[in-house]
């Protein structure tokens, strides 16, 4: 059995999935099909990361291909340094999910995510070599370099993006989830001049994403509120995304961020056509706020690299999703938590306020339940089952709230979101769905 690619890469349980000679095939696939004589390489800190990145080094050493390993890095700093030595890159993550999965993140020459048609060759060959025994070579034509510095240039280009402009006086909280930033947010902040403190910065290979990061807030706003921070930041595993929590311990998730930068670039005019890429997902409340100010709300479906192949036309320089991807691409490839809360810190400090004042005031959030029902069969032909009910609950909502059903890109569930005026509306019709799905389940 082979894997493919979801929304954000190939993720699966390690090792029962996801093992040494599955990401070796990959990444041989992925050579032939980019193409590039130079790769980087970095992980974040699960406990199969080691092993699973020396096995992608072996295989494309093995293919003649040099190896510039970045060791434990956040996924953005291996996009960045693609770019910047137009070579490609590749992450063994699997972001936000246990300690248990693992995954592998490709990026093309150039930083960019992978294209559709390339997703598609890189999956057909490996559904080849998956299938062939292949001793790799004691002695590889290629050469592995440990890079020497790999976060300088990268936090540099963080400081270049808030124009040289300091967090002198902002106190932020950074919950690490135990991920690829543990050892990065708490240099990176202070030297951009904020007073940090840093939670869940220890990881042991296994406590990743464990009741902290970005998806589980509790944690950052009972840390906020405790030490009376301006700002909290909680990134996840491999701090690609950002859920923010203002002074109060309102959450700042990525629909809220995005209308909070939207709005602050339209004011200084540097939001590129007035417009803004945001996924089927968004709330109700950022469509709302947008139009009140005369932005454009472009639709694509979930996943950032849906968002990305939007901003590659040159519609929009912001996009993002409500799980706190944003992409600020005239600074970046792709999403970038540190790049994020860093530019919501120095808008907190631009405005004069309170990030709980900004924060309340700039969109009115409509009530979404989120539902995930885990699935073992196939969950598109499930939910094509499932047309009718689906429907049936979005006549009863009619014009006052919106259903989203949709198999996830990322792990073996199916994704639930009921959005209506009143909470306990979209309750009781996410909870109707969520029982039919689990009784066409059993």
């Amino acid at each position: 059995m082979t894997l493919s690619f979801g929304t954000d890469g190939i993720r699966g349980p390690t090792p029962e999935l996801l093992n040494n000679h599955l990401v070796a095939s990959l990444s041989r696939a992925a050579n032939e099909v980019l193409s590039t004589d130079r790769w980087i390489l970095g992980r974040d800190t699960r406990e199969s990361g080691p092993a699973l990145s020396q096995a992608i080094a072996q295989a494309l050493t093995a293919e003649g291909k040099s190896v510039i390993d970045a060791g434990v890095v956040p996924t953005p700093v291996v996009a960045y340094l693609s770019k910047l030595e137009n070579c490609a890159g590749v992450v063994i993550s699997a972001s936000h999910n246990p300690w248990s999965d693992n995954g592998v993140k490709i990026f093309a020459p150039g930083g960019r995510k992978l294209h559709d048609q390339e997703q598609t060759s890189i999956e057909n060959r490996l559904a080849t070599l998956v299938n062939e025994p292949r001793t790799l070579l004691n002695d590889p034509h290629g050469v592995v370099y440990e890079h020497p510095n790999p976060l300088q240039l990268w936090s540099s280009s963080i400081e270049d993006a808030l124009e040289k402009r300091s967090l002198e006086g902002l106190h932020i909280v950074v919950d690490c989830a135990n991920g690829s930033a543990s050892h990065v947010a708490e240099p990176l902040f202070t030297q951009l001049g904020a007073r940090v403190e840093v939670i869940h910065a220890s990881p042991d290979g296994r406590n990743i994403n464990q009741n902290c990061g970005s998806t589980h807030p509790s944690t950052i706003t009972q840390a906020v509120l405790a030490n009376q921070a301006d700002l909290g930041l909680a990134l996840d595993g491999d701090a690609d995304r950002l859920i923010a929590v203002a002074s109060d311990g309102t959450t700042i998730d990525g629909d809220r961020q995005l209308c909070l930068f939207a709005k602050d670039l339209a004011q200084r005019n540097q939001l590129t056509n007035r417009s803004v890429v945001a996924t089927v997902m968004s709330n109700l409340g950022l469509r709302q706020a947008l139009e009140q100010v005369d932005i454009t709300m472009i639709e694509v479906p979930v996943g950032d690299r849906n968002v990305l192949t939007q901003l590659d036309t040159g519609v929009a320089i912001l996009g993002g999703e409500q799980s706190g991807h944003l992409v600020f691409r005239n600074h970046a490839t792709t999403g970038d938590g540190l790049l994020s809360g860093a530019l919501l810190a120095d808008l907190v400090l631009r405005s004069g306020r309170k990030s709980a004042d900004i924060a309340g005031e700039t969109m009115h959030q409509f009530p979404q339940v989120l539902i995930s029902i885990p699935v073992k069969s196939n969950p598109t032909e499930l939910l094509d089952r499932l047309t009718e009910e689906i429907a049936e609950a979005t006549t009863r909502l009619d014009d006052i709230g919106r259903v989203l059903v949709r198999a996830s890109g990322t792990e073996p569930v199916i994704r639930i979101m009921v959005e209506a005026i009143e909470e306990a509306m979209a309750r009781r019709e996410a909870e109707y769905l969520a029982d039919v799905i689990r009784r066409a389940v059993r």
